[in-house]
């Protein structure tokens, strides 16, 4: 049995997937203990116990709350004589162009535990100051003597030659300080030019190293011999706790990732390729676009704090169904980015909650019924939710009803204002898209916010509210190499780039063979990237190993001229970084569509409520249609068929609904 499992802020998810059959299962988050949840949800979900669990893939949040939180390993950083301050000085950017006095948040390394070591290499890695061990020892010294748990090496030039680095952690290791699992390096970590950002990158992945590690041996321990426990990287890729540990920044920012490619899979399967994804949370609104293919981009910032990595081009924002709504400073109603979570959570959740939030305003306008709200195992206090916002009302001089509907459409307007920046500000139009709507309360808000875009099309998957967890059964493993190269396109470039892509081929089937996956399995996916020189940036371009140097820079001119609608051909093209992509298919949950049925749905209808048609999921069979306003149950979501919608359940029981012309 296979099994994914979601930690959200509000909700755990799970889905088990066995002999063909999807089972699904969410609880409250433990926000506490992430893992007391997991393993509660394991236990409830899993026949006959967790003795028959064969694989787990898990979406972690613990990395990411470790750096938002601050409350990562005591970590130094290791760097050239000369350049203790690289965190502190960076790039000087100023995130708010016209703020006076810029506040920007501290360098997760305090000054005090930035060391430089004589050390100097030249660009072409020759040595020409060969690293001092006797000062190392003295660093050594007083690392121990200050109770440092884990160590970021970074010299200027090791990504070209290692060999200094690997020997910083050779006498780290030698002196018995720290354990190679506490020991990053940025040769390893990212083995690409820009000293700044591979330094900030390489501290980050050891300040969440430790916390990682603690917190994936205690999953180990707890599940049975055998089982196999994967996790979700930024990517959208898993792999397994093993590379997890030695890896952890890369699930620094993976909590949507897994939405996003279950999204994908499930869309694609339905025959839409084109699909802009709305994941509703109780905490978060996380959108991505995906014209053909997710899409993924080279670095982001968390907390302010460069990370360059692989990662899904997803636009997060707080806007959730837990976001607090409030009177600002001026009588103008706000909503986010606070959140209730899930301890005390919503008004609504009966747990001792006392802020209003969207899902307190959906109560109200009779969208979430106690009679079904997580297949009616969890209570709601239905008249606590409506005395809040009698009182919101009252300082509005409105009705609750329409307080509520305010609410919503200010989360709504912040939501629009997110799918814009991933379509529109992209050159995208969404009317040429799909909204693929999930998470708790994705499908409440799907068809208003695609009204706002012209979206003609909302695709809602049969297990909404645990796609995360689902996305984590359809990913595969994904593993990243990279080179810096540096040099102009010139005669011997293919050549060169040739020798270094065969030196990474044979380290992806290393890493590939390490995770578990037959050779049959195995698909590569090499990318130059190219600027032209004198650039700040590059872009990639697939690398056709048969090309010589004119094609190489031609495909550049053209990637150019797509991204920027210009293209450049007299001026020399560089080539910076040579990527290569190890993927290891898995094995999906198995989706076999069924055939349509007659259209009447009346054996799916329940009581109505609200002046709204109600329905049973469950009893929805494919072929099955039926116009809003309508509100759809079932255990892990609540679906709003807005007035002028219609929906049909297709071959895989997705809701699609359309919106009328007109």
């Amino acid at each position: 049995m296979l099994v994914g499992v979601d930690i959200g802020g509000t909700f755990t998810d799970l889905v088990l997937s066995a002999d063909g059959r999807l089972v699904i299962h969410k609880l409250l988050s433990t926000p506490h203990d992430p893992a007391e949840a997991m393993l509660a949800g394991l236990e409830s979900i899993t026949p006959g116990g967790l003795a028959a669990l064969r694989q787990v893939a898990h979406g972690s949040t613990v990395a990411t709350n470790a750096i938002l939180e601050r409350k990562g390993a005591r970590t130094a950083l290791i760097t050239t004589q000369g350049f203790r301050d690289l965190l502190f000085i960076g790039r000087q950017d100023r995130p708010a162009l016209y703020a006076l006095q810029p506040a920007l948040p501290p360098p997760l390394v305090p000054r005090r535990w930035c060391y430089e070591v004589p050390e100097r290499l030249d660009p072409t890695g020759a040595v020409v100051t060969p690293l001092d061990l006797q000062a190392l020892d003295r660093v050594l010294d007083d690392m121990a003597a200050q109770g440092v748990e884990a160590a970021a090496v970074c010299f200027l030039y090791s990504f070209v030659n290692p060999a200094h680095e690997q020997a910083v952690r050779a006498r780290i290791l030698e002196r018995g300080l720290l354990q190679d699992r506490q020991i990053a390096l940025s040769c390893e970590v990212l083995p690409e030019f820009r000293e700044y950002e591979r330094a900030s990158t390489v501290v980050l992945d050891a300040y969440v190293r430790p916390v990682m590690s603690r917190y994936l041996q205690r999953l180990e321990d707890r599940l049975p011999p055998g089982c196999g426990l994967r996790v979700m990287k930024s990517d959208g890729g898993v792999v397994s706790a093993a590379r997890a540990r030695q890896q952890a920044v890369q699930t620094a920012l993976s909590g949507p990732a897994a939405g996003v490619i279950g999204a994908f899979y499930l869309a694609r399967l339905a025959g839409f390729d084109q699909i802009i994804t709305l994941d509703i949370g109780g905490t978060s609104t996380d959108v991505a676009l995906c014209p053909g293919a997710p899409v993924r981009r080279p670095e982001s910032v968390i907390d302010g704090l460069p990370l360059r990595i692989r990662l899904l081009d997803i636009e997060t924002i707080g806007a959730g169904g837990g976001s607090i709504a409030r009177l600002d400073a001026g009588g103008a109603l706000r909503v986010g980015p606070e959140s209730a979570g899930a301890d005390p959570g919503p008004i609504i959740y009966g747990r001792g909650g006392r802020e209003i939030t969207v899902s307190d305003a959906h109560a109200v306008l009779g969208r979430l019924d106690a009679a079904h709200f997580l297949g009616g195992r969890m209570a709601l206090d239905a008249p606590a939710a409506q005395a809040a916002l009698a009182a919101l009302a009252d300082r509005l001089g409105a009705t609750p009803a329409a307080a509520a509907q305010g609410i919503v459409e200010v989360a709504n307007a912040s939501i629009d204002r997110a799918l814009r920046r991933v379509s529109v500000a992209r050159g995208h139009d969404p009317r040429g898209f799909t909204l693929a709507a999930f998470g708790g309360a994705g499908p409440l808000h799907a068809c208003e916010v695609a009204a706002r875009l012209d979206i003609p099309r909302v695709l809602i998957p049969r297990h909404p509210g645990v796609l995360c967890a689902f996305g984590l059964l359809a990913a595969d493993i994904v593993l990243d190499f990279q080179r810096s190269v540096l040099e102009p396109v010139g005669a011997h470039t293919p050549a060169r780039l040739a020798a270094r892509a065969a030196a990474m081929m044979a380290e992806a089937q290393a890493g590939l063979e390490a995770e578990g996956v037959p050779p049959a399995d195995r698909t590569f996916n090499l990318e130059v990237e190219m600027r032209y020189q004198g650039q700040a940036y590059e872009l990639a371009v697939p690398w056709d190993e048969t090309a010589d140097a004119a094609a190489l820079a031609q495909a550049f001119h053209r990637a150019h001229a797509r991204a920027y609608g210009h293209a450049l051909p007299g001026r020399t093209v560089e080539v910076v970084n040579l990527r290569l992509q190890a993927v290891g298919l898995t094995s999906r949950p198995a989706l076999t569509p069924e055939p349509l049925g007659p259209p009447a749905a009346d054996s799916a209808r329940l009581a109505d409520t609200n002046r709204c048609a109600c329905y049973d999921r469950e009893r929805l069979a494919p072929g099955m249609t039926f116009a809003g306003p309508a509100l759809v149950f079932q255990f892990d979501s609540t679906i709003y068929v807005a007035p002028g919608w219609t929906a049909r359940v297709d071959a895989y029981h997705n809701l699609v609904l359309t919106r009328e012309a007109g």
